[in-house]
């Protein structure tokens, strides 16, 4: 019996280590595209930030530049996290 118990055990930790492994990889790639969000959002409070207060068009366009940047991150981390096999 403890002879088909190791091979037994070495299919199932394999098995074990590549679902961990998708998983390590999938939460990752969603915590990665949440923090881009928090970017993308933080460029916007900016550039409407900057459009209240002052108007320095370089300010704001550089704002909103990064803004549209972090929501193109975020939104291929989100896409990747979804292909992940």
């Amino acid at each position: 019996m403890s002879a088909s118990l190791l091979p037994a055990l070495w299919r199932s930790s394999r098995v074990t280590l590549r679902v961990l492994w998708r998983v390590t990889r999938q939460l990752f790639h969603e915590a990665t595209g949440a923090l881009f969000g928090v970017f993308a959002a933080y460029g916007a409070y900016a550039a409407w930030k900057q459009w209240k207060q002052g108007r320095i068009l370089w300010v704001m366009g550089f704002a909103v530049a990064y803004a549209i940047m972090m929501a193109a991150f975020a939104f291929g981390a989100f896409r990747r996290a979804r292909r992940v096999r």
